[in-house]
């Protein structure tokens, strides 16, 4: 069997897995692997595709199990010819009872393994009977060997590239995932989005343009309220009251993660910029970026009584004037 490819080594994990594991590696090989990432480098272009093939067979439990039980069989000798292959089917199909989930498998009918990976991921949907260029053959009835294959020759349309443009939340960008989209043509495909998606990325869907073609979904990051992507780093600007300002102490920052704690000196000032290591957005080698905090003081358009009570007897109090060493 030809062009037989490992998936579990490609994602690096064992054959018994977790799906949490496999995904977890999956995100790991995607930062560092996506065109992106390495312009230019066709290996890791390569590298990539066999990444996202492999993750979307494993993540799969039906497809998992049928790639499973291909692999038990494509070595063994004779496969090629079909000789093992057909032996291979009669011994699944007569499991009765104890079949699995992947149902009725015929081996017999690949002749190599891409064809069964097209099949598997339903990226074609007959296989080829020959013809000439440019045109596919539809198989009239079931071929035998000492019998005459009979077929009809059908047109097909020329293939071509399209490409369509999604915009994505900066919260699904940065963690990516399976999503769900539907097309202008009426069809629903579920892309599996790497994390730490950037604007102008594109991502690649074989064999889902027209006749045949790619697809490309090229991304926009939608801008986020709070959050801004600065390269790798996220900025934002938060808020704190006159008395955080003076005492300084912990208070709780968002971060594309959740709240996390952050403590601020003394006397910070409006616009000093405090860091979050490690908090910004993935880069390659499961990097990251950090998270830049800008400070801005507030005060309270309507105090209370006692809030301004308060205040009043601040002002008599203080000795800070910060209007005593103007230059004029």
């Amino acid at each position: 069997m030809q062009n037989f490819r490992n998936y579990y080594d490609i994602l690096g994990v064992a054959r018994d897995a977790t799906v949490d594991e496999i995904k977890k590696s999956f995100r790991r090989l995607a930062r560092q692997y996506h065109p992106d990432l390495n312009p230019g480098n066709k290996q890791a272009e390569e590298k990539f595709k066999d990444i996202n093939e492999a993750y979307e067979v494993l993540s799969d439990p039906t497809k998992r199990s049928q790639y499973d039980q291909f692999g038990k069989f494509w070595q063994q000798r004779g496969f090629q010819t079909g000789q093992a292959a057909r032996a291979a089917a009669r011994a699944w199909n007569g499991r009765g009872s104890d079949r699995t989930a992947t149902g009725d498998v015929d081996f017999s009918e690949f002749p190599d393994f891409n064809s069964f990976v097209d099949q598997l991921l339903n990226r074609r949907t007959s296989l080829s009977g020959g013809g000439s260029p440019g045109a596919s053959s539809v198989q009239r009835d079931s071929f035998r060997p000492g019998t005459t294959k009979t077929t009809y020759t059908v047109p097909r349309a020329s293939r071509r590239d399209a490409e369509a443009r999604i915009s994505v939340p900066l919260e699904k960008a940065y963690l990516g995932g399976r999503e769900r989209i539907r097309l202008e043509d009426g069809r629903s495909l579920e892309v599996n989005m790497p994390p730490g998606m950037v604007s102008g990325q594109r991502i690649r869907l074989k064999g889902q343009g027209v006749a045949g073609g790619d697809l490309y979904f090229k991304i926009d990051v939608v801008p986020h309220p709070f959050f801004k992507l600065e390269g790798s780093d996220i900025f934002c600007k938060l808020p704190i009251t006159p008395s955080e300002a003076v005492l300084g102490g912990q208070i709780e920052v968002p971060t594309l993660d959740g709240f996390v704690k952050m403590t601020i000196p003394p006397g910070v000032r409006s616009g000093q910029r405090l860091r979050l290591a490690d908090k910004g957005y993935p880069t390659t080698n499961d990097d990251r970026g950090d998270q830049i905090v800008e400070i801005q003081l507030t005060v309270p358009r309507d105090p209370s009584p006692q809030e301004r009570e308060l205040y009043e007897k601040l002002r008599q109090l203080e000795t800070f004037n910060p209007r005593a060493d103007l230059p004029v």
